[in-house]
């Protein structure tokens, strides 16, 4: 089955005061611990991507949302109208390829920022990785500030979550996650335009880690769109080249 398509070119004006929802098909705010972790990334080009601190200066998105010669910055909701931090570095996984992205290949789609300060209010989350092996029907709660719909940018820019289930034949490589209630036939909650980049989080002995980050999704039936299927590209490989790379710009995990 093919990847569908990326799930983050989205080019908005910075007008977020206002917006209603994220990941399409839910209107469930995340627990207080994630919706802290969640930051909005607004690159030079009018893209937007999702991330979440894993330092306080340090923020973990998808690789295919960082491309060479483009700025990044993230939002800081702190104040009214919303100020802008700009990122230091970016950086994406030595092994990450977009042209095997744009394939329906698997590749390391993860990529860190480093800003120059922690952003006001915000904290970090748990950096961790899957339960090894995977097994479907596992759940992972997806956190994202994208669209609600597909094709529009209603309820970008608000923290919203959905609760998916693991289907398929998952791997260290690839999961793909379910609404568990729709199972893919009709429209259901999943990532949207937007979310790329954001964090899937698992329940290991009671605490949210990180275990994956979102990559792309499709509309029910694997058609196009959003509200099927959900694209993660798990950590288990990955997590490795985080820490270093965090700990060489100074961060302490």
């Amino acid at each position: 089955m093919p990847y569908a398509r990326l799930v983050k070119c989205l080019t908005i004006t910075l007008v977020l005061t206002n917006a209603a929802a994220a990941i399409t098909g839910s209107r469930s705010a995340p627990s207080d611990a994630i919706a802290r972790s969640i930051v909005t990334i607004i690159g030079s080009r009018g893209t937007v991507c999702t991330g979440t601190l894993i330092a306080p200066a340090i923020v973990l998105t998808a690789g295919h949302c960082v491309a060479p010669g483009t700025s990044y910055r993230v939002i800081d909701p702190s104040t009214q109208p919303p100020k802008l931090i700009t990122a230091q570095k970016a950086v994406t996984h030595p092994q990450f390829n977009m042209q095997s992205m744009l394939a329906h290949r698997a590749t390391a789609d993860v990529a860190l920022l480093q800003l120059p300060s922690s952003v006001p209010n915000k904290s970090p989350a748990i950096l961790g990785m899957p339960r090894i092996p995977i097994q479907p029907g596992s759940r992972f709660t997806v956190a994202g500030v994208g669209v609600t719909t597909s094709g529009g940018d209603d309820g970008v820019g608000t923290v919203r979550a959905a609760n998916l289930a693991v289907t398929g034949n998952p791997g260290t490589l690839q999961i793909r996650l379910v609404d568990p209630l729709t199972q893919n036939k009709s429209a259901g909650m999943g990532a949207c335009t937007g979310d790329s980049g954001a964090p899937a989080f698992e329940d290991q002995d009671g605490k949210s880690v990180i275990a994956g980050v979102v990559s792309w999704s499709t509309g029910p039936n694997n058609g196009d769109g959003c509200g099927g299927l959900t694209g993660i590209t798990p950590l288990t490989l990955y997590r490795d080249w985080i820490v270093k790379t965090a700990r060489d710009w100074g961060a302490a995990f």
